[in-house]
């Protein structure tokens, strides 16, 4: 008995990874985007938590605002692209 639940026990992993992976995709994703900082409505300092986001480009993202696209922030001349690389997974642009 303690083989049987021992291979249930190992093989349980793979099924919840396959599991996870299909359906509880969608609410992983609104996990991590309630996570991200929206450039669109964040203070001044939710924006400088962000590595490389100081004071000065905090107020820069705020003028700038709306964005429709984060990578906008770059278009735009307020970040350079190394520090959006860093940060662009951690942020979003909601309308």
């Amino acid at each position: 008995m303690v083989l049987v639940l021992g291979m249930a026990w190992f093989g349980a992993p793979a099924l919840a990874a396959d599991h996870i992976g299909r359906s509880t995709t969608p609410l992983l994703v609104a996990q991590a985007q309630s996570s991200q900082i929206d450039i669109n409505r964040a203070t001044a300092e939710q924006l400088m938590t962000l590595k490389g986001i100081g004071e000065a480009r905090a107020k820069a993202i705020i003028k700038g605002r709306p964005y429709a696209r984060k990578d906008e922030l770059v278009q735009k001349g307020i970040v350079p692209q190394s520090v959006y690389d860093g940060i662009k997974e951690q942020i979003i642009a909601k309308q």
